[in-house]
Protein backbone atom coordinates (compact mmCIF):
# COMPACT_ATOMS: atom_id res chain seq x y z
CA UNK A 1 0.00 0.00 0.00
CA UNK A 2 1.50 2.94 -1.16
CA UNK A 3 0.72 6.11 1.10
CA UNK A 4 1.13 9.75 -0.27
CA UNK A 5 0.18 11.19 3.06
CA UNK A 6 2.57 13.12 5.67
CA UNK A 7 3.41 10.59 8.99
CA UNK A 8 3.29 12.34 12.20
CA UNK A 9 4.42 11.07 15.80
CA UNK A 10 5.17 12.32 18.97
CA UNK A 11 8.85 12.61 20.62
CA UNK A 12 10.03 14.11 23.67
CA UNK A 13 12.67 15.95 25.10
CA UNK A 14 12.82 15.47 29.16
CA UNK A 15 13.95 17.50 32.07
CA UNK A 16 14.87 15.40 35.57
CA UNK A 17 13.61 17.30 37.93
CA UNK A 18 15.42 15.78 41.10
CA UNK A 19 15.02 19.47 43.50
CA UNK A 20 11.35 18.52 44.44
CA UNK A 21 11.57 17.45 48.20
CA UNK A 22 8.19 15.65 49.06
CA UNK A 23 8.38 13.58 52.65
CA UNK A 24 5.69 11.29 51.08
CA UNK A 25 7.97 9.52 49.22
CA UNK A 26 7.35 11.65 45.80
CA UNK A 27 10.97 13.24 46.30
CA UNK A 28 11.75 14.08 42.38
CA UNK A 29 9.62 14.18 39.04
CA UNK A 30 10.60 13.53 36.04
CA UNK A 31 8.68 16.20 33.66
CA UNK A 32 8.00 16.06 30.08
CA UNK A 33 9.45 19.52 29.89
CA UNK A 34 8.75 20.54 25.91
CA UNK A 35 6.48 17.78 23.76
CA UNK A 36 7.04 18.38 20.38
CA UNK A 37 5.47 17.00 17.51
CA UNK A 38 7.99 16.59 14.88
CA UNK A 39 6.17 15.93 11.20
CA UNK A 40 7.70 13.17 9.15
CA UNK A 41 5.82 14.67 5.68
CA UNK A 42 7.65 13.10 2.81
CA UNK A 43 10.51 15.35 1.76
CA UNK A 44 11.16 16.17 -2.18
CA UNK A 45 10.93 13.34 -4.26
CA UNK A 46 11.42 11.14 -1.26
CA UNK A 47 12.13 7.54 -2.10
CA UNK A 48 8.37 5.98 -1.54
CA UNK A 49 7.31 4.25 1.40
CA UNK A 50 4.84 1.42 1.91
CA UNK A 51 2.34 0.36 4.13
CA UNK A 52 1.64 -3.17 4.27
CA UNK A 53 -1.58 -4.40 3.88
CA UNK A 54 -3.93 -3.46 7.17
CA UNK A 55 -0.61 -2.18 8.65
CA UNK A 56 -1.51 2.04 8.67
CA UNK A 57 -5.15 0.72 10.44
CA UNK A 58 -2.72 -0.74 13.53
CA UNK A 59 -0.28 3.13 13.60
CA UNK A 60 -3.63 4.64 13.33
CA UNK A 61 -4.92 2.82 16.12
CA UNK A 62 -1.52 2.85 18.12
CA UNK A 63 -2.03 7.33 18.02
CA UNK A 64 -5.00 7.32 19.69
CA UNK A 65 -4.56 4.82 22.29
CA UNK A 66 -3.93 7.25 26.19
CA UNK A 67 -2.10 4.75 28.28
CA UNK A 68 1.40 3.71 28.05
CA UNK A 69 0.28 0.08 28.88
CA UNK A 70 -1.81 -0.79 26.53
CA UNK A 71 0.30 1.28 23.56
CA UNK A 72 3.24 -0.63 24.23
CA UNK A 73 0.93 -4.16 24.14
CA UNK A 74 -0.24 -3.00 20.68
CA UNK A 75 3.21 -1.40 19.59
CA UNK A 76 4.14 -5.56 20.46
CA UNK A 77 1.38 -6.39 18.17
CA UNK A 78 2.55 -4.24 15.26
CA UNK A 79 5.83 -5.89 15.29
CA UNK A 80 4.91 -9.34 15.64
CA UNK A 81 2.28 -9.03 12.96
CA UNK A 82 4.68 -7.05 11.00
CA UNK A 83 7.95 -7.94 11.64
CA UNK A 84 9.54 -5.88 8.77
CA UNK A 85 8.21 -2.84 8.04
CA UNK A 86 9.50 0.07 5.90
CA UNK A 87 8.06 2.30 9.08
CA UNK A 88 10.23 0.83 11.35
CA UNK A 89 11.76 3.95 12.36
CA UNK A 90 8.30 5.02 13.13
CA UNK A 91 7.79 2.00 15.38
CA UNK A 92 11.11 3.14 17.07
CA UNK A 93 9.92 6.13 18.08
CA UNK A 94 6.84 4.82 18.90
CA UNK A 95 8.59 2.70 21.71
CA UNK A 96 10.76 5.87 22.76
CA UNK A 97 7.76 7.82 23.25
CA UNK A 98 5.65 5.31 24.94
CA UNK A 99 8.51 3.76 27.41
CA UNK A 100 9.13 7.36 28.27
CA UNK A 101 5.61 8.59 29.19
CA UNK A 102 5.89 4.87 31.05
CA UNK A 103 8.46 5.99 32.87
CA UNK A 104 7.23 9.57 34.11
CA UNK A 105 4.40 8.52 34.55
CA UNK A 106 5.58 6.65 37.50
CA UNK A 107 6.44 9.69 39.28
CA UNK A 108 2.74 10.46 39.98
CA UNK A 109 1.51 7.18 40.99
CA UNK A 110 1.55 4.58 43.47
CA UNK A 111 -0.89 2.57 41.48
CA UNK A 112 1.91 -1.02 41.26
CA UNK A 113 0.55 -1.55 37.57
CA UNK A 114 1.53 1.74 36.49
CA UNK A 115 4.91 1.55 38.27
CA UNK A 116 5.29 -2.34 36.80
CA UNK A 117 4.93 -0.78 33.57
CA UNK A 118 7.35 1.67 34.13
CA UNK A 119 10.47 -0.40 35.38
CA UNK A 120 9.02 -3.18 32.51
CA UNK A 121 9.60 0.33 30.14
CA UNK A 122 12.90 0.89 31.84
CA UNK A 123 14.23 -2.71 31.34
CA UNK A 124 13.55 -2.10 27.59
CA UNK A 125 15.25 1.26 27.19
CA UNK A 126 17.91 -0.07 28.77
CA UNK A 127 18.15 -3.15 26.67
CA UNK A 128 17.57 -1.57 23.56
CA UNK A 129 18.84 2.51 24.00
CA UNK A 130 21.04 2.49 20.90
CA UNK A 131 18.43 1.13 18.88
CA UNK A 132 15.77 3.12 20.05
CA UNK A 133 17.57 6.35 19.34
CA UNK A 134 19.46 5.03 16.29
CA UNK A 135 16.19 6.73 14.03
CA UNK A 136 16.55 10.83 14.93
CA UNK A 137 13.98 12.76 13.30
CA UNK A 138 15.38 15.61 11.10
CA UNK A 139 14.49 18.25 13.03
CA UNK A 140 16.09 17.14 16.02
CA UNK A 141 19.55 18.81 16.54
CA UNK A 142 22.11 16.35 17.13
CA UNK A 143 22.97 17.84 20.60
CA UNK A 144 18.84 17.86 21.70
CA UNK A 145 18.71 14.45 20.25
CA UNK A 146 21.98 13.11 22.75
CA UNK A 147 21.07 15.07 25.66
CA UNK A 148 17.49 13.40 25.15
CA UNK A 149 19.42 9.82 25.14
CA UNK A 150 21.74 10.63 27.90
CA UNK A 151 18.40 11.63 30.17
CA UNK A 152 16.28 8.46 29.12
CA UNK A 153 19.11 6.69 29.93
CA UNK A 154 18.94 8.04 33.04
CA UNK A 155 15.45 7.57 33.81
CA UNK A 156 15.61 4.32 33.31
CA UNK A 157 18.47 3.63 35.29
CA UNK A 158 16.68 4.99 38.45
CA UNK A 159 13.21 3.98 37.34
CA UNK A 160 13.48 0.51 39.06
CA UNK A 161 14.97 1.87 42.50
CA UNK A 162 11.98 4.87 42.71
CA UNK A 163 9.25 2.20 42.04
CA UNK A 164 9.99 -0.35 44.63
CA UNK A 165 10.46 2.71 47.09
CA UNK A 166 6.88 3.45 45.97
CA UNK A 167 6.18 0.00 47.05
CA UNK A 168 7.32 0.07 50.10
CA UNK A 169 10.17 -2.69 49.10
CA UNK A 170 13.34 -0.80 51.22
CA UNK A 171 15.93 -3.62 50.20
CA UNK A 172 15.66 -3.73 46.91
CA UNK A 173 15.33 0.03 46.52
CA UNK A 174 18.49 0.41 48.26
CA UNK A 175 20.33 -1.89 45.92
CA UNK A 176 18.86 -0.73 42.97
CA UNK A 177 19.49 2.79 44.41
CA UNK A 178 22.60 2.34 44.95
CA UNK A 179 23.35 0.81 41.09
CA UNK A 180 22.20 3.89 40.04
CA UNK A 181 24.81 6.25 41.71
CA UNK A 182 27.36 3.92 40.83
CA UNK A 183 26.81 4.56 37.63
CA UNK A 184 25.86 8.45 38.11
CA UNK A 185 26.85 9.93 41.12
CA UNK A 186 25.73 13.54 40.19
CA UNK A 187 22.08 12.80 41.47
CA UNK A 188 21.19 14.57 44.93
CA UNK A 189 17.52 13.15 44.54
CA UNK A 190 18.59 10.23 44.45
CA UNK A 191 20.76 10.25 47.47
CA UNK A 192 17.67 11.61 49.15
CA UNK A 193 15.82 8.34 47.52
CA UNK A 194 18.31 6.02 49.13
CA UNK A 195 18.11 8.21 52.40
CA UNK A 196 14.39 7.00 52.67
CA UNK A 197 14.85 3.54 51.42
CA UNK A 198 18.04 2.95 54.19
CA UNK A 199 15.75 5.08 57.00
CA UNK A 200 12.49 2.97 56.19
CA UNK A 201 14.21 -0.41 56.72
CA UNK A 202 14.40 0.73 60.71
CA UNK A 203 17.66 -1.45 60.65
CA UNK A 204 20.36 -0.18 63.11
CA UNK A 205 22.93 -1.08 60.78
CA UNK A 206 21.38 1.30 57.84
CA UNK A 207 21.55 4.57 59.68
CA UNK A 208 24.83 5.05 58.70
CA UNK A 209 24.11 4.90 55.12
CA UNK A 210 20.72 6.73 55.23
CA UNK A 211 22.37 9.42 57.48
CA UNK A 212 25.41 9.85 54.92
CA UNK A 213 22.84 9.98 51.99
CA UNK A 214 21.02 12.76 53.68
CA UNK A 215 24.00 14.30 53.89
CA UNK A 216 25.26 14.18 50.33
CA UNK A 217 21.58 15.19 49.06
CA UNK A 218 22.15 18.15 51.09
CA UNK A 219 25.74 19.21 50.70
CA UNK A 220 26.18 18.00 46.66
CA UNK A 221 25.61 21.50 44.45
CA UNK A 222 27.07 20.02 41.05
CA UNK A 223 25.07 18.97 38.16
CA UNK A 224 21.87 17.27 39.36
CA UNK A 225 21.79 18.82 42.61
CA UNK A 226 18.64 19.93 44.03
CA UNK A 227 17.65 23.13 45.07
CA UNK A 228 19.27 25.30 47.28
CA UNK A 229 16.25 25.47 49.65
CA UNK A 230 15.89 22.09 49.78
CA UNK A 231 19.64 21.25 50.10
CA UNK A 232 19.04 23.73 53.03
CA UNK A 233 16.37 21.79 54.61
CA UNK A 234 17.89 18.50 54.59
CA UNK A 235 21.23 19.81 55.71
CA UNK A 236 19.29 20.93 59.21
CA UNK A 237 17.80 17.05 59.10
CA UNK A 238 20.84 15.64 58.97
CA UNK A 239 22.54 17.63 62.03
CA UNK A 240 19.36 17.33 63.98
CA UNK A 241 19.30 13.71 63.47
CA UNK A 242 23.15 13.00 63.83
CA UNK A 243 23.44 14.69 66.92
CA UNK A 244 20.41 13.05 68.05
CA UNK A 245 21.49 9.33 67.27
CA UNK A 246 25.16 10.46 68.12
CA UNK A 247 24.63 12.53 70.52
CA UNK A 248 27.62 14.76 70.23
CA UNK A 249 28.77 17.48 66.41
CA UNK A 250 31.78 15.45 66.67
CA UNK A 251 32.28 13.82 63.23
CA UNK A 252 29.65 15.56 61.51
CA UNK A 253 31.58 18.52 59.76
CA UNK A 254 33.80 15.67 58.30
CA UNK A 255 30.74 13.68 56.89
CA UNK A 256 29.21 16.55 54.94
CA UNK A 257 33.07 17.39 53.68
CA UNK A 258 32.82 14.22 52.34
CA UNK A 259 29.18 14.01 51.12
CA UNK A 260 30.76 17.13 49.00
CA UNK A 261 32.50 14.67 46.61
CA UNK A 262 31.09 11.17 47.06
CA UNK A 263 28.09 9.68 46.71
CA UNK A 264 28.40 6.85 49.08
CA UNK A 265 30.23 6.07 52.02
CA UNK A 266 33.53 4.00 52.15
CA UNK A 267 32.05 0.33 52.62
CA UNK A 268 33.67 0.50 56.88
CA UNK A 269 31.30 3.30 56.99
CA UNK A 270 30.55 3.85 60.67
CA UNK A 271 28.48 6.70 62.81
CA UNK A 272 28.79 5.15 66.67
CA UNK A 273 25.73 5.74 68.21
CA UNK A 274 25.14 6.93 71.82
CA UNK A 275 23.98 3.67 72.81
CA UNK A 276 27.25 2.16 71.09
CA UNK A 277 29.78 5.24 72.95
CA UNK A 278 28.20 4.21 76.15
CA UNK A 279 28.76 0.62 75.65
CA UNK A 280 32.39 1.19 74.41
CA UNK A 281 32.86 3.24 77.29
CA UNK A 282 31.44 0.48 80.08
CA UNK A 283 33.71 -1.78 78.22
CA UNK A 284 36.53 0.07 78.60
CA UNK A 285 36.05 1.44 82.07
CA UNK A 286 35.39 -2.19 83.07
CA UNK A 287 38.81 -3.69 81.28
CA UNK A 288 40.66 -1.25 82.81
CA UNK A 289 39.17 -1.86 86.36
CA UNK A 290 39.84 -5.61 85.68
CA UNK A 291 43.81 -4.45 84.91
CA UNK A 292 43.55 -1.91 88.47
CA UNK A 293 42.38 -5.19 90.18
CA UNK A 294 45.26 -7.35 88.98
CA UNK A 295 47.91 -5.31 89.09
CA UNK A 296 46.93 -3.82 92.72
CA UNK A 297 43.95 -5.78 94.67
CA UNK A 298 44.67 -4.15 97.88
CA UNK A 299 43.83 -0.78 96.73
CA UNK A 300 41.15 -2.26 94.25
CA UNK A 301 39.34 -3.83 97.28
CA UNK A 302 39.61 -0.87 99.16
CA UNK A 303 38.10 1.36 96.30
CA UNK A 304 35.37 -0.81 96.43
CA UNK A 305 34.95 -0.52 99.92
CA UNK A 306 35.19 3.22 100.07
CA UNK A 307 32.65 2.64 96.66
CA UNK A 308 29.83 0.45 99.14
CA UNK A 309 30.61 2.66 102.56
CA UNK A 310 29.53 6.30 100.38
CA UNK A 311 26.67 5.25 98.73
CA UNK A 312 23.26 5.86 100.31
CA UNK A 313 22.93 2.10 101.85
CA UNK A 314 26.59 2.48 103.38
CA UNK A 315 25.39 1.99 106.73
CA UNK A 316 23.39 -0.88 106.03
CA UNK A 317 26.36 -2.53 104.12
CA UNK A 318 28.61 -1.44 107.18
CA UNK A 319 27.02 -3.28 109.86
CA UNK A 320 25.84 -5.90 107.82
CA UNK A 321 29.39 -6.74 105.91
CA UNK A 322 32.23 -5.34 107.81
CA UNK A 323 31.94 -4.08 111.64
CA UNK A 324 32.96 -6.11 113.42
CA UNK A 325 34.50 -8.26 110.79
CA UNK A 326 38.79 -8.68 110.08
CA UNK A 327 40.08 -7.07 106.97
CA UNK A 328 41.45 -7.56 104.60
CA UNK A 329 42.17 -11.26 105.88
CA UNK A 330 42.88 -12.66 102.78
CA UNK A 331 40.02 -11.21 101.07
CA UNK A 332 40.82 -10.83 97.18
CA UNK A 333 44.14 -12.62 97.97
CA UNK A 334 45.13 -9.57 99.72
CA UNK A 335 47.00 -10.02 103.24
CA UNK A 336 47.20 -6.39 104.37
CA UNK A 337 45.76 -2.91 103.53
CA UNK A 338 49.03 -0.40 103.16
CA UNK A 339 49.00 3.22 103.77
CA UNK A 340 51.01 6.48 103.77
CA UNK A 341 51.42 7.49 107.65
CA UNK A 342 49.95 10.34 107.96
CA UNK A 343 49.86 11.29 111.86
CA UNK A 344 51.24 9.68 115.01
CA UNK A 345 49.42 10.35 118.17
CA UNK A 346 51.25 10.79 120.17
CA UNK A 347 54.32 11.51 117.94
CA UNK A 348 56.44 9.31 120.37
CA UNK A 349 55.32 5.61 121.45
CA UNK A 350 51.58 6.64 119.54
CA UNK A 351 48.95 3.97 120.48
CA UNK A 352 46.78 5.61 117.32
CA UNK A 353 48.14 5.91 113.68
CA UNK A 354 46.05 8.34 110.76
CA UNK A 355 46.70 6.62 107.34
CA UNK A 356 46.06 7.71 103.63
CA UNK A 357 45.49 4.13 101.97
CA UNK A 358 43.76 5.79 98.49
CA UNK A 359 45.54 8.66 97.07
CA UNK A 360 48.96 8.55 99.98
CA UNK A 361 47.14 12.17 100.78
CA UNK A 362 43.55 11.83 102.24
CA UNK A 363 43.45 10.74 105.42
CA UNK A 364 41.36 7.65 105.09
CA UNK A 365 42.00 5.35 107.86
CA UNK A 366 42.54 5.56 111.38
CA UNK A 367 44.02 2.51 113.51
CA UNK A 368 43.79 2.03 117.16
CA UNK A 369 46.51 -0.24 118.28
CA UNK A 370 46.50 -2.33 121.93
CA UNK A 371 49.64 -1.02 122.93
CA UNK A 372 51.95 1.81 121.92
CA UNK A 373 54.39 1.10 119.27
CA UNK A 374 58.09 1.87 119.87
CA UNK A 375 59.47 5.14 119.53
CA UNK A 376 58.17 7.70 116.61
CA UNK A 377 58.15 7.68 112.58
CA UNK A 378 58.24 10.65 110.68
CA UNK A 379 54.81 11.20 107.79
CA UNK A 380 54.75 9.50 104.63
CA UNK A 381 56.21 6.39 105.80
CA UNK A 382 54.19 2.65 104.47
CA UNK A 383 52.51 1.50 107.42
CA UNK A 384 50.67 -2.24 106.60
CA UNK A 385 48.16 -3.51 108.81
CA UNK A 386 45.38 -6.03 109.73
CA UNK A 387 42.41 -4.95 111.86
CA UNK A 388 38.55 -5.36 112.89
CA UNK A 389 36.51 -2.62 112.05
CA UNK A 390 34.77 -0.84 114.08
CA UNK A 391 33.45 2.71 113.09
CA UNK A 392 33.22 4.50 109.83
CA UNK A 393 32.07 8.43 108.75
CA UNK A 394 31.05 8.63 104.95
CA UNK A 395 31.78 12.48 105.02
CA UNK A 396 34.28 13.34 106.05
CA UNK A 397 35.42 9.36 104.83
CA UNK A 398 37.12 7.52 107.26
CA UNK A 399 37.43 4.46 108.72
CA UNK A 400 38.56 3.16 112.17
CA UNK A 401 40.34 -0.31 112.96
CA UNK A 402 41.36 -2.06 116.48
CA UNK A 403 44.43 -3.45 115.32
CA UNK A 404 46.79 -5.68 117.57
CA UNK A 405 50.73 -4.09 117.35
CA UNK A 406 52.15 -7.46 116.20
CA UNK A 407 49.73 -6.65 113.11
CA UNK A 408 51.56 -3.84 112.17
CA UNK A 409 54.27 -3.69 109.49
CA UNK A 410 56.66 -0.78 108.13
CA UNK A 411 56.91 0.92 111.58
CA UNK A 412 60.50 1.52 111.88
CA UNK A 413 61.39 3.52 114.64
CA UNK A 414 64.10 6.37 114.21
CA UNK A 415 66.81 5.68 116.76
CA UNK A 416 66.91 8.27 119.88
CA UNK A 417 68.69 11.17 120.06
CA UNK A 418 71.44 11.09 122.30
CA UNK A 419 71.02 13.08 125.61
CA UNK A 420 72.11 16.55 125.85
CA UNK A 421 75.25 17.63 128.54
CA UNK A 422 75.72 20.74 129.53
CA UNK A 423 79.10 21.94 128.03
CA UNK A 424 82.08 21.93 130.53
CA UNK A 425 80.50 19.78 133.41
CA UNK A 426 82.26 16.01 132.77
CA UNK A 427 80.55 12.92 133.85
CA UNK A 428 81.07 11.71 137.47
CA UNK A 429 83.44 9.69 138.70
Amino acid sequence: MRVQRGVRFIFWRFEVLVSVRNRSLMTAAVLAALMAQVSFAQPAQPPQKNWQNGEYDVYQAITKEPQPAKRLEMIDAWKQKFPTSEYEDIRQQAYLQTYSAAMTAAYSSTDPQVLATAVKSANAVMSNLDTLFSFKPAEAKDDEWAAAKKQVRTMAVNIPGFAALQLKDYPKAEAELTKSLNQDPNQGGVSFWLFLAAASQRVPAKIPLAYFSLARSAMYEGDGAMDAANRQKNKADFESRYVKYHGATDGMVEIENMAKTTALPPTDFKIPSKQEIADAAAADKAKKEEEFRKNNPMLALWVRIKAALTAADGATYFENSMKGAGLPGGVDSVTEFKGKLIEAKPALRPKELVLSIEDGKTPDVTLKLDAPLVGKMEPGAEIGFQGIATAYTASPYMVTFDVEKAKITGWKAAAPAPPHRPAGRRPAH
